[in-house]
């Protein structure tokens, strides 16, 4: 299909208001983990506002699109993608100093003045961070617990917010149990019955009320970033995972909406002989459409407060998604639903519903080994796929690489993401596949990728037939020695496949005030999306 033709039936598509509110256009952005942000008023680790400057730094480079990774509460796990609420925010990014009250306060703003901030560290002391702002946040809501209580903002927060209610109760009773599974508490807790839930709401009403508090400020932030971003003509992007943890407070009050006897994972292929095993449990999606996916229409409006754009991760986990008996090995799963015939419409009625309850565009994650059909229903749907310029080669071909002016204009181009290698590692690293791609472009292959060349892909990914084109942050910073960590392996976001301190923990090498003044990265920026304008 010609490019105009490709546009037309996306205006048309069942994402048409989407696009509307969007634009059919070439859009380019950054995507950076909250996580790895630092500013001067950030208590070691990024917070909610930080993303304000960062907006508005964004906006004249002519970037408008900001994508992040999830911002949902993870408990004390570090991984944004093992959430114990699809809708609560991760109070480890709530900007201590942006607090109401504490600019005034003198004791408290000492007390902030004196916590750690981690400058110069490689990564994220998940721990220090707990402990400090845990301890700094109990002192502040024992000072103004009642004047916040008290504002119209938080009772118009409280109605809108349905699943406080099981989310408190789960993290106190998660703290009562030491954190463990639910699955390991008592059985009058393991399944509670409506009655003792209504006792333990009227016993516990102060930790309730802590916890709705807590979640009320980091709504406010979070929502701020939003309204500044579009006042800016900045998309934030959002990430909605597919799958939700085992040990969260949705499954411990909704099990029927899910096949407790399955973990999902990933079937054996070139890069995991054995398969993957996620542990994550798979969806009952009858009971879901019985329900009209009730659950996922209140998801989705909840997270339309925060964003305009959203990654559906792992996409094809909508069509099929590989379902592991517990107690098997990840090659002896099969996929659900096990009849190839119905994945296009299972997929496409889960799609055509996200469109409908929401005005977020969605875009998919479709990497890895995906059925022609997905892309296709994608594609009539108006919803973008995602290119990985080093991945996208003639693989049923002779596997040479694809130009980027051939990709398709429904598409989002990127050099890297957050679970592969950064560029210039894998081009290191991965020299066999290097060298291929460095004869495809017409370079003489060279082990060091120099500043340059990491440069002109740069260039190159933004100069696909994409509509979108977004970059890791820490890929515009790599051709400047001064704002990239020594080692390429220091710049890598996770390592799927094994659990280590390193994974979801990098912050940027400079501070955001270092980044924003730098005029040889602002000039770099600049020059991206040149040939749009």
């Amino acid at each position: 299909m010609e490019r105009r033709d490709l546009l037309a039936a996306a205006a048309s598509s069942a994402a048409a208001s989407q696009w509307q509110q969007v634009g059919l256009r070439p859009h380019h952005g950054i995507a950076v983990p909250l996580f790895s942000l630092h500013t001067a008023t950030s208590c070691g680790i990024g917070e909610y506002p930080d993303l304000v400057p960062l907006i508005r730094w964004c906006q004249p480079l002519g970037f408008d699109t900001i994508q992040l990774l999830p911002l949902n509460d993870t408990g004390g796990d570090t991984s944004p993608y093992n959430s114990i609420s699809a809708f609560a925010l991760n109070p480890l990014h709530l900007g201590l100093a942006a607090l109401p009250y504490v600019e005034s306060d003198g004791e408290l703003a000492a007390e902030l003045a004196a916590m750690p901030r981690g400058r110069g560290s490689l990564r994220v002391d998940y721990a220090a961070v707990r402990h400090h702002k845990g301890a700094f946040l109990r002192r502040y809501l024992e000072k103004y617990r009642e004047r916040l209580v008290a504002s119209d903002n938080y009772q118009q927060f409280l109605a809108g917010a349905p699943w406080l209610r099981g989310y408190g109760l789960y993290k106190i009773l998660k703290a009562r149990y030491n954190q463990q599974s639910w699955e390991q508490w008592l059985e009058e807790w393991r399944s509670p019955s409506p009655e003792s839930l209504d006792v333990l709401s009227c016993t516990e009403a102060a930790a309730l009320q802590d916890e709705a508090l807590i979640q009320y400020l980091c709504e406010h932030q979070l929502h701020k970033a939003h309204e500044v971003a579009a006042a800016c003509g900045v998309a934030l992007m959002g990430d909605i995972p597919i799958l939700i943890g085992r040990v969260s407070a949705l499954l411990w009050l909704n099990r029927d909406l899910f096949l407790l006897s399955y973990a999902s994972g990933a079937p054996p292929d070139l890069y995991a002989e054995e398969g993957q095993y996620w542990g994550s449990p798979i969806y009952n999606w009858e009971v879901m459409a019985r329900c009209h996916y009730r659950w996922w229409v209140e998801r989705l409006t909840a997270a339309a407060r925060y964003y305009q754009i959203y990654r559906i991760d792992h996409v094809v986990g909508l069509f099929r998604i590989w379902s592991i008996p517990l107690g098997l090995k990840s090659h002896e799963g099969h996929f659900i639903p096990e009849n190839p015939a119905i994945w296009q419409e299972h997929g496409s009625t889960i799609l055509e519903m996200m469109l409908r309850c929401c005005p977020m565009l969605p875009i998919g994650e479709d990497l890895g080994t995906v059925p022609p059909e997905t892309r296709v229903t994608l594609t009539a749907l108006g919803i973008c796929g995602t290119k990985v310029t080093r991945w996208e080669r003639l693989w049923e071909g002779d596997g040479s690489f694809i130009d980027g002016k051939d990709y398709p204009p429904l598409s989002l181009t990127t050099l890297s993401t957050h679970d592969s290698e950064p560029l210039a590692l894998w081009w290191r690293d991965v020299p066999a596949e290097a060298k291929l791609y460095a004869q495809h472009l017409g370079w003489d292959y060279q082990p060091t990728l120099c500043p340059l060349q990491h440069e002109a892909l740069l260039r190159i990914s933004h100069a696909t037939a994409s509509l979108f084109h977004i970059n890791l942050l820490q890929e515009y910073l790599v051709p400047f020695a001064e704002l990239s960590w020594p080692s390429l392996e220091e710049q890598r976001i996770n390592k799927p496949g094994i659990v280590s301190d390193a994974n979801w923990s990098v912050r940027l090498r400079p501070s955001l005030e270092e980044m924003t003044s730098h005029e040889g990265l602002t000039r770099l920026m600049r020059g991206m999306i040149a040939q749009d304008r």
